[in-house]
C-alpha cells in the first residue's frame, strides 16, 4: 500500500509518504511560516525526491483535527483537491490519536496535551495493549484542570505531549509530580509518519471515505465564532 499522508492540524506541518511498513520520506518543520507556505512546497519536494509518482499513491490519510482551525482548512483543503484529482479516498485520522500512535507500544498512559487557549486543551488517553492501541478517553476539548483531575484517578505514570506541554508545564507538574513523563523532542510533536501509521490500521479495516465526503473535525467553534456570540448576547 502506497500512503501519501499529511499532517497540519498544529504547529508543526509534516508530509510523509509510505510503502507498506516503510517510510519512504517524511518532511517535517516547525519555523515560523504558515502552512499556507510551506505544505505544498514541502509536498513537492518529497514527491522530487523519490520515485513516487501521485498516480501511484492508494489513499491520501490526513489529520482530521482537532487543532488550528486555519492548519485543518489548509490542511483539508490540500487532501480534498488531491483525492479529487486523483480520484484516491481519503483516510482522516483524529489528530490526538495521532499524536498518541507516535509512542507506540509503551504501556503507560499517554495523554497529548494540543493548546487550545483559555485554559482548555485538545486531549484524549491511550494505553497501548500488545499492538494495539487502547483509547481509555476518546479525543475532546476540555480544561486542563479536568485533565489533570482525571488522569490523577489512574494513579499511574503519565506520558504527555504536545503543543499544550509547555504551555501547562507547571500546572501538570503541581497536579502530576512524579507521575508526569514528558516525551522528548523526536516524539512530542505532529508527525505524518505516525498518522500515516495509524491510517494504514484504519485502512485495513476499511475506514475511509471519498474526497468529497471528507470534512475537518473542528470539535468546537472557533474563536471568530465564539466572540462573536458573545457579542450577539450581550446585546440582548
Amino acid at each position: 500500500m502506497k500512503l501519501l499522508v499529511l499532517d497540519s492540524s498544529g504547529l508543526v506541518a509534516s508530509v510523509a509518504l509510505i510503502e507498506d511498513d516503510r517510510l519512504i520520506a517524511e518532511y517535517t518543520t516547525g519555523n515560523k511560516l504558515t502552512h499556507s507556505q510551506t505544505l505544498l512546497p514541502m509536498l513537492n519536494e518529497v514527491i522530487k525526491r523519490t520515485s513516487f509518482e501521485m498516480e501511484d499513491i492508494d489513499a491520501i490519510a490526513v489529520a482530521k483535527g482537532p487543532g488550528s482551525f486555519t492548519g485543518l482548512r489548509i490542511g483539508a483543503a490540500t487532501a480534498k483537491g488531491l483525492g479529487l484529482a486523483l480520484n484516491k479516498p481519503i483516510v482522516p485520522v483524529p489528530t490526538v490519536d495521532g499524536l498518541a500512535y507516535q509512542l507506540f507500544g509503551t504501556s503507560k498512559i499517554i495523554c497529548p496535551m494540543m493548546d487550545a487557549r483559555r485554559k482548555q486543551v485538545y486531549t484524549g488517553f491511550y494505553r497501548f495493549e500488545g499492538g494495539e492501541m487502547k483509547v481509555l478517553k476518546e479525543q475532546c476539548a476540555q480544561s486542563v484542570e479536568d485533565t489533570l483531575d482525571q488522569l490523577r484517578k489512574y494513579n499511574e505514570p503519565v506520558i504527555f505531549l504536545g503543543d499544550g506541554v509547555p504551555v501547562y508545564h507547571d500546572e501538570i507538574m503541581e497536579k502530576m509530580g512524579e507521575s508526569a513523563i514528558f516525551a522528548p523532542a523526536h516524539a512530542n510533536r505532529q508527525r505524518a509518519a505516525a498518522v500515516g501509521a495509524l491510517a494504514q490500521v484504519y485502512f485495513a479495516q476499511g475506514i475511509y471515505e471519498s474526497a468529497d465526503e471528507f470534512v475537518p473535525d473542528y470539535l468546537r467553534k472557533s474563536q471568530a465564532e465564539r466572540e462573536r456570540e458573545e457579542r450577539l448576547h450581550g446585546q440582548k
